[in-house]
């Protein structure tokens, strides 16, 4: 929900959403299919094989069997792979006797699901994408490795200070579900909001608009010019929650956001969702939507975005990266936090969702385990954390590696909206507890069919409160609440 793609989105991504106080939100989740829910249901497979510990040393703190082979399963979306490879080379350099087993799929789950219902997963997994495995589900199921020994690891660069110590605010939180344990360890830092080129408002002599009224009066100049408002993934309209949600917290607060991840009865019913579903429903009604958005996926309506067919397009800060062969040169790329309704709104304009993505996960069933963290903190140097900054446009979330790189218009854009939100960052946490409900129900059932005209807000937010009450009541889904 990461580098994502819609695919990933998402995460990341479905990918992966809390940052400051709330930090660092996910990447988009994705659906997992009725096979993959029975099929983690089975454990299968034993440990015997697990790779004998290895000697702990201040180069080994994890003690990794210096002689046992590594498996990595990197998702390949939107960051690709060559950060990844290139810290494989680390790993490789450091325990030059072991074997490393590196692949790259956009098709986790399918890859994936069978070795796990076997027992012999990989040691480290990057589960993103649109064939991402049900995060809520692996751990209901006891299926990942609690990543606290890696945590609390010394640091690759700085042995007094633990990895924990490294991280961005919100990224241990993030992989936690119920208490203490750390299940998922999200790698990238995602700005999510509303992507737009400024050399495109300039044309109009606009400003990026901080009311509803103001946005509409945008669009209207827009159309004028032959220039869409909007556009988005059609297909995956999960993507439009990006600035949706933090524009619902906006207007009516956290605490609503927070009802909705509880699945509380009537939590979509809020004043506040209404108001802003209403306005989303607006910009299909002026015809402000680039037309035949609702078939467009998200390569797709980037690309027409990128070709200033559309102003306003809500997605990730993979978006950079992963469009970068139709993004212009002088685009002058930027993400603004959503647009709010009015000066009654209860956080500040500026209030925005920012977050971990790419989740990575080590299997309870691996067989190098300590190998798969080992990895990770790798990952998480100043080095690492650079060459994935410098080669994908994104923060990671080791806490710098931005010193010396020439930071893009989009990432440095990122980073000024951090700056702005401080601690006005939401986290939505739906995406990732209750991934069906999510994409399924609330992206496509839901906002997909509201946005195509085929259903009014009402029509909408009774529907999706509906799903959401399945949700709640649905015993053979683990159920997780905001503390």
């Amino acid at each position: 929900m990461g580098s994502t793609s819609a695919a990933n989105h998402g995460g990341g991504g479905v990918g992966r959403r809390d940052l400051i106080k709330r930090s660092a939100a996910l990447g988009l989740l994705t659906l997992p299919t009725a096979g993959f829910l029975s099929a983690c249901a089975s454990s299968g497979g034993d440990s015997q094989d697990k790779a004998k510990a290895g000697k702990k040393t201040a180069q080994n703190p994890l003690a990794v069997n210096d002689t046992a082979q590594m498996e990595f399963v990197l998702f390949d979306g939107g960051f690709g792979k060559e950060y990844a490879e290139d810290a494989v080379k680390i790993y490789e350099q450091n325990f030059p006797k072991a074997e490393v087993k590196f692949s790259a799929t956009q098709k986790i789950q399918s890859t994936l699901q069978p070795r796990f219902n076997q027992g012999t997963p990989p040691d480290l997994i990057d589960n993103s994408g649109a064939e991402q495995m049900d995060m809520g589900v692996l751990v209901g199921k006891n299926q990942l490795a609690d990543l606290t020994p890696l945590l609390d690891a010394p640091s690759y660069d700085d042995p007094d200070k633990k990895v924990r110590d490294t991280l961005r605010p919100g990224i241990v939180e993030m992989g936690q579900f119920d208490g203490d344990p750390v299940w998922i360890f999200y790698y990238a830092y995602t700005v999510y909001g509303v992507w737009y080129s400024q050399k495109a408002l300039n044309a109009l002599d606009e400003q990026y608009p901080e009311t509803w009224d103001q946005m509409l009066a945008v669009c209207a100049k827009a159309k004028k010019k032959g220039i869409a408002g909007w556009t988005y993934a059609g297909k995956y309209p999960y993507y439009i929650p990006f600035s949706l949600y933090p524009m619902i917290g906006k207007v009516g607060g956290r605490d609503v956001l927070d009802a909705i991840d509880n699945l509380e009865p009537n939590a979509w019913k809020h004043p506040a969702v209404k108001a802003c579903f209403e306005a989303y429903y607006e910009l299909y009604k002026k015809g402000y939507i680039l037309k035949g958005t609702p078939g467009l996926d998200h390569i797709q309506s980037q690309t027409a975005w990128a070709q200033g067919k559309a102003l306003f397009l809500p997605n990730g800060s993979w978006v950079e990266n992963e469009s970068a062969n139709v993004i212009p040169e002088d685009f002058d790329l930027a993400v603004s936090a959503p647009t709010g309704l009015d000066s009654s709104d209860r956080m500040p304009f500026g209030t925005i969702w920012a977050s971990g993505a790419e989740p990575f996960v080590v299997p309870a069933k691996a067989k190098n385990p300590a190998g798969g963290m080992e990895q990770l903190r790798i990952m998480l140097s100043e080095a690492s954390s650079k060459s994935f900054t410098a080669k994908v446009k994104s923060l990671s979330a080791y806490n710098g590696g931005t010193t010396g790189i020439i930071l893009t218009p989009g990432l440095k854009s990122g980073q000024a909206a951090l700056e702005k939100a401080g601690d006005n960052v939401v986290n939505p946490r739906i995406q990732d507890w209750y991934v069906k409900l999510q994409k399924e129900q609330i992206g496509v059932a839901g906002l997909g069919e509201m946005m195509a005209g085929r259903m009014t807000p009402a029509e909408a937010i009774t529907k999706i409160q509906g799903f959401a009450d399945e949700a709640a009541k649905d015993t053979s889904i683990k159920h997780y609440k905001h503390q």
